[in-house]
């Protein structure tokens, strides 16, 4: 049927102002080839664990399949209060700290944004820098403002200083980092969490990859975060990455009263709660050990690092699993092209400028199997020669 409607004429400018994600675009590519070897994923190559499932399995055998309260359900409240408190001392709930739960941690960003930021407001981020971040930016109408951290991606307060201005509302903060993988240090949140507080800006600490950190990068055996040092600050942490359960949409957020309240009445209009069976099943979630995931990705990070050496530069990634590499200059091509060769050679790799204003390097995920990850490692190393 033709129609005589001009669809195109309905699309809002906020709609327009939004691309399409570059990872979105390579998956659409992987789904072209036979059989790729897919160093693009962002997501673990482990199973759910079982305790994690039978949890949930219970929890729909029993009903709890309904909404929840906007905040989240009170077993999972209570294990998100009892491990931040252990995690990084706040007393959460109290007077001045409150949680919420979130449809991933994507989720919790979204909320906070929607909730703090007014048109022509600024938020400061790093480059290179997770996707969601520009759009967040572009559907609120605010401003967000890459920090070069370039060439050795740590975000740091001498470089975000220049970069403030009156209209700088929140600083973001993702550590350990996708696409990077670099952790920061205590010393460096401590120079972050004081210029936040001398003026005046909220920090967002998105620690998704928390529990991927190596021990090279722990400090007292821990992730380092700001948290440890302010509970003046939003955390955003979540479990599909850490469990394996990326589909289920979980995460949580943890700050102060007023912003969480603010976050909950949207998510009220907008996700409604997380889903329920999700909250119900990974209530016990902090008492299964991944220490074995986390060594074998330490492993594979190590392989990697290997594969590399003498041939291009790769930042040490001291958590999540991921690579950022640069493209050798003497290659004369930039990450894009590159990584259109690699596909050439059935490897899918993401493209620097999907997550920065450059084009140098590319993006490699090693959550993969030790096959799969040595025979990408094998076809790019031969391509950068």
């Amino acid at each position: 049927m033709n129609s005589v409607i001009d669809f195109d004429a309905f699309v809002s400018e906020r709609a327009r102002s939004v691309d399409t994600s570059g990872i979105r675009r390579v998956f659409e590519l992987g789904a072209k080839l036979k059989n790729p070897i897919n160093l693009s994923i962002g997501q673990p190559d482990f199973a759910v664990p079982d305790a994690i499932k039978q949890a949930t399995i219970r929890a729909i055998e029993s009903d709890r399949n309904g909404y929840t309260l906007t905040q989240g359900v009170p077993e999972l409240l209570g294990a998100i209060s009892r491990h931040l408190g252990s995690d990084v001392g706040w007393r959460v709930p109290s007077d001045d700290l409150n949680v919420i739960v979130t449809s991933g941690t994507s989720g919790a960003l979204w909320l906070a944004f929607m909730a703090i930021l007014n048109p022509g407001d600024e938020c400061i981020v790093a480059d290179p820098y997770f996707v969601l971040y520009p759009a967040l930016g572009q559907v609120t109408g605010s401003s967000v403002v890459a920090c070069d951290t370039y060439p050795d991606f740590r975000l740091t307060a001498a470089r975000v200083e220049p970069l403030i201005t009156n209209r700088t509302k929140l600083l973001l903060v993702n550590s350990p980092s996708n696409p990077s993988g670099v952790v920061l240090n205590s010393g460096e949140l401590r120079e972050l969490v004081d210029l936040c507080e001398r003026r005046g800006i909220l920090m967002i600490s998105d620690e998704i990859y928390d529990e991927f950190t190596y021990d090279d990068a722990r400090e007292n055996g821990q992730c380092p975060s700001p948290a440890r040092l302010t509970d003046q600050l939003l955390l955003v942490r979540g479990f599909g990455k850490t469990y394996g359960c990326t589909g289920w949409r979980m995460g949580y957020v943890a700050g102060p009263r007023l912003i969480i309240q603010q976050m909950q009445k949207l998510q009220q209009y907008t996700y409604v709660c997380a889903p329920s069976m999700a909250q119900v099943g990974l209530a016990g979630a902090f008492d299964v050990d991944m220490s074995a995931h986390v060594a074998a990705y330490k492993r594979k990070r190590d392989m990697v690092l290997e594969a590399f050496g003498g041939v291009t530069t790769v930042e040490h990634p001291g958590g999540a699993f991921y690579a950022f590499v640069e493209v050798p200059s003497r290659l004369k091509v930039s990450g894009s092209m590159f990584c259109e060769r690699a596909i050439e050679q059935n490897v899918l790799v993401i493209p620097g400028k999907v997550f920065s204003r450059r084009d140098t390097h590319l993006r490699l995920s090693y959550a993969v199997s030790d096959k799969t990850l040595r025979a990408g490692l094998d076809i790019l190393v031969r391509l950068m020669r």
